[in-house]
């Protein structure tokens, strides 16, 4: 007979404790999945960040490349920085003279930089404006013209 009250002690124990694991995972899931989401979303503002890098050092290499004016420097830049980040920004990639020497054996500075959409996968309107800035050398022995 004790072994009986024993064991019905027992499977009350064990029985106070049905459900719980349940109740953690409710709980816990959304959260854990939250996490992950945020990571991501981090992660696009490092790869948005490396991909304006990357467009500013092309614009800087297009323009230094360019023969005759500034304007048309600043035309060849514009393509290829809108080209590199085609699908990573949110909306228009901006290219600015950065203090550019555009004559023979100068640098060719230019800035770049756009919104890219950080926390968007969320569902939060959180956009991130990132720049880069690059110079390229201008070949001293081109010909101008």
């Amino acid at each position: 007979m004790t072994e009986l009250v024993t064991s019905l002690r027992r499977s009350r124990r064990c029985g106070g404790d049905a459900g719980l694991s349940t109740i953690e995972v409710v709980i816990l899931a959304p959260v854990m999945i939250l996490f992950i989401l945020v990571l991501v979303a981090f992660g696009q503002l490092v790869d948005g960040r490396g991909a304006v890098d990357s467009a500013a050092r092309d614009a800087a290499r297009a323009g230094s490349l360019q023969h005759g004016s500034h304007a048309a420097a600043m035309t060849a830049a514009q393509q290829a920085a809108t080209a590199t980040l085609k699908g990573t920004c949110a909306g228009n990639v901006t290219v600015r003279d950065a203090g550019s020497d555009y004559r023979s054996g100068g640098l060719f500075t230019v800035e770049v930089s756009c919104r890219v959409r950080g926390l968007g996968i969320l569902g939060l309107d959180i956009a991130k404006d990132i720049t880069g800035r690059s110079s390229s050398p201008i070949d001293p022995y081109r010909r101008t013209g």
